[in-house]
């Protein structure tokens, strides 16, 4: 090998740059290779160090990862690397494949136009294997990405690019440009990607995500069936802490089978109501329209099938996520913590929370973290970036229950920080703390361990009994353990 370059036959391309391989420098004096390489290490980064040029005072160190290729290939031979862009649509997917290998300038494109049927998909899965694909990278394009992922899934190395990143210039945006554009900034690094979780962690956040939406969806009928007794003159949500407790349940099934005598209407109290029985037949002393009492009852049958529902589908949840009942459990352990929250972190993160390598990349990932919108040195913006809002609402409402646990370390630190932030941002560094504490229990397999304020043996006691009960109702098996003692021996 001379001291020019590289041996015959070997290249290595990274972007539209073109490096030296093996040992040796450029003549003009950038950048160095300080590591050889052959055939089977192709994939492996290679790392470079970057030579100051004269007058300079520093070297800095960085690593690329190329389309390497080795000497003991022939001349004139590359060995492809094959990646697919898929512009994705309802009806419609527009292809486009390019060998990686060389450098962007080179890039030659094969186009193709696929239907999103699962014929279709087959289809394209085979056209892509023939061609030697190896990675692709699709937008997502609200829900209609996922068929095209499972039917690639475990036949390529997949990437979903958020499509904002993707973006066209004014003016120049096609179907295929777009396919092209995902493989040109795919192979420079330009894309956000998101995270796509396995098979069983998505069937997990597909059950979570339908209770949320359940549980909104019973809200909001919530809301209508107290609109509506508004309008026919009852305020039965004055004198009745919970409009859809027992006693207002057998209130408003009573109304709606058309029954207006006061004095029986408040007899179906419990009698343990805060109010007095004249309250309660002032409360309901109306005479609303037949037709209204038949909007009534559509929206008690309504609430009642959301609660079937609802039921049904925590069973499914926990019998789901048997297998994951330690992480469950341990999680419950931290105070605003409960079993539906840990069920919803779980779907969302993992059992092992094994995507995110440290705490700060979780809380950043959640969108936990100040954000930074630089231009000429100067941050405009420390406003946090958007992240997973199923995970951020679950944790927002932890945090608001552990700064009411008392003698907890959130409440220590939230009475610590509310003077100085206010309550919203005080709650939300709450947030980032538990965050913290989620990713080391779930990364380490630790347990949560109170170290605030002394707690009573009493108060101690009844957590553990609630936990448990819950846990138990939900089908977990619970094992309570004495803790061990200083003198007791291994």
């Amino acid at each position: 090998m001379g001291r020019g370059g590289p041996p015959k036959g070997m290249k290595v391309g990274y972007r539209s740059q073109r490096l030296w391989g093996g040992r040796g420098r450029k003549r003009s004096g950038l950048v160095e290779a300080v590591r050889e390489f052959g055939l089977e290490r192709a994939a492996e980064p290679m790392s470079v160090r970057r030579i100051p040029r004269r007058g300079s005072g520093s070297t800095r160190q960085c690593v690329f990862f190329p389309r390497a290729f080795s000497a003991s290939t022939p001349k004139g031979i590359a060995m492809p690397f094959m990646i697919a862009g898929i512009d994705v649509h309802k009806r419609v997917l527009m292809v486009a494949v390019a060998d990686a290998s060389g450098s962007e300038d080179d890039l030659e494109f094969q186009y193709r136009r696929f239907g999103t049927t699962v014929g279709e998909l087959q289809h394209l899965a085979a056209w892509l294997g023939d061609s030697g694909v190896r990675e692709v990278v699709m937008e997502s394009t609200a829900q209609y990405w996922k068929p095209v992922w499972l039917a690639l899934e475990g036949h390529f190395e997949q990437h979903l690019a958020q499509a904002w990143s993707n973006r066209a210039p004014k003016g120049r945006k096609t179907d295929f440009k777009d396919a092209q554009r995902l493989v040109r900034r795919q192979m420079a690094g330009e894309l956000t990607l998101s995270f796509v979780p396995e098979a069983e962690q998505r069937q997990m956040r597909t059950l979570t995500r339908r209770r949320v939406q359940l549980s909104r969806d019973r809200v909001r009928l919530q809301n209508q069936l107290e609109a509506l007794l508004e309008e026919m003159r009852i305020k039965l949500s004055s004198v009745v802490t919970d409009l859809l407790g027992a006693s207002g349940r057998r209130i408003l099934k009573a109304l709606a089978a058309g029954e207006q005598d006061p004095e029986k209407l408040a007899a179906l109290g419990d009698a343990r109501l805060k109010c007095t029985r004249p309250q309660m037949q002032d409360a309901l002393a109306s005479a609303p329209p037949a037709v209204l009492c038949k909007l009534l009852r559509m929206l008690v049958e309504q609430v009642e099938f959301l609660d079937r529902q609802m039921e049904e589908l925590a069973q499914l949840i926990a019998e789901t996520m048997r297998g994951w009942q330690d992480a469950v459990a341990r999680l419950a352990e931290i105070p605003g913590i409960r079993m539906v929250a840990a069920q919803q972190i779980l779907a969302e993160t993992g059992p092992q929370a094994a995507a995110f390598p440290s705490a700060g990349q979780f809380v950043s990932w959640m969108g936990a973290c100040p954000g930074r919108e630089e231009s000429a040195g100067v941050n405009r913006s420390g406003r946090c970036p958007k992240g997973n809002r199923y995970l951020r609402r679950s944790l927002c409402q932890a945090a608001q229950a552990a700064v009411r646990t008392k003698d907890s370390h959130f409440q220590a630190v939230f009475r610590r920080l509310v003077p100085r932030l206010g309550y919203t941002k005080a709650i939300w560094a709450i947030v980032r703390r538990m965050a913290e504490v989620i990713w080391k229990i779930l990364h380490t397999g630790a347990h949560y361990e109170e170290r605030g304020s002394v707690s009573t043996p009493q108060a101690i006691k009844r957590r553990i009994q609630r936990l448990t009960k819950e846990l138990r109702a939900a089908g977990y098996t619970v094992e309570i353990k004495p803790p061990a003692t200083a003198g007791a021996p291994a």
